[in-house]
């Protein structure tokens, strides 16, 4: 990387992170404009080149990304999720999540598409077989991918910032193409390690590149091995719940063990392309 291409690059690392941090503030253009050290008319034009999408976009995404995971995995009420989401009020988010996923907040926690991948109920076996049919797991035997990425230390839901760096940086090297794939790696159970303790990974292809010691990204390699393989069709908030039906149905009644390696994700499709409720996550449980 230049110095040019670094500077530019520490540039997009601080706003991405400050975004992060004040999702549930006003987030003023122009001082996200201060804060790349850019003026606001060039500053928006670059980052949307670079991102494929306005800030203004980025952020309501990010912002619905953060309520969505609250609807699912919390038991707060709507007006305090809109509050930790940015909104004024509950009847401006409850506008913008409809905009967005297609049903409203309160409804969306009642239906959404998290609720197909929930555990057998108890004495509920008709329920369970429905599930069993509607989510497919294959086993694939995968060669090994040679991956550049940035590591995340923290909640899964907030990997997406290390997601926008990395591509940041991909775009600046000339390096993303139609061939570029986009993986997640997963580290620790977060059932069972601290939120902000987890370790994961974001990743994309590495297209043949071999990162220089000042490069931002490093070298990650997911070896050769079968896995189990379940599609998830839906917001990424939705992803611990097919977790949990992966391991606590799927794989005690395959007959198979998981091998001592991380999951991974490959995100089929793009965030910035497609709503929520179509975006495309496969899951891979490494086997022994």
């Amino acid at each position: 990387m230049t110095p040019k291409e670094r500077k530019y690059h520490q540039r997009f690392e601080r706003v991405i992170d400050y975004i992060y941090d004040h999702l549930d503030e006003p987030l003023d253009l122009y001082r996200l404009a201060d804060i790349a050290c850019l003026s606001p008319y060039h500053w928006h034009r670059i980052y949307r080149e670079i991102y494929g999408e306005t800030l203004a976009a980025t952020v309501k995404r990010l912002r619905l990304h953060r309520a969505t995971g609250m609807l699912i995995n919390s038991s707060s009420d709507v007006a305090e999720i809109a509050k930790a989401s940015g909104y004024s009020s509950v009847p401006s988010f409850s506008r913008a999540f409809s905009e967005c996923y297609g049903i409203p907040p309160v409804r969306y926690r009642k239906e959404g598409s998290h609720q197909v991948f929930r555990l057998k109920a108890i004495g509920n076996k008709q329920s369970n077989e429905g599930t069993v049919a509607m989510n497919k797991v294959d086993i694939k035997s995968i060669d090994a991918l040679e991956l550049v990425g940035i590591e995340h230390i923290g909640p899964y839901m907030e990997i997406g910032g290390a997601f926008e760096k990395l591509f940041a940086w991909l775009g600046m090297k000339g390096l993303i193409s139609a061939q570029t794939r986009s993986f997640g790696i997963y580290c620790d159970d977060p059932d069972a390690v601290p939120a902000e303790k987890l370790r994961s990974m974001a990743c994309a292809s590495a297209n043949g590149y071999n990162p220089l010691e000042e490069d931002p990204v490093a070298l990650k390699v997911i070896p050769t091995c079968e896995y189990a393989v379940l599609r998830h069709v839906g917001p990424y908030a939705d992803l611990h719940s097919a977790y949990k039906w992966l391991y606590g149905e799927w794989l005690p009644g395959s007959g198979r063990e998981p091998a001592d390696l991380p999951c991974f994700e490959e995100y089929v499709n793009d965030p910035r392309q497609v709503p929520p409720q179509e975006l495309i996550t496969d899951i891979y449980l490494p086997l022994k």
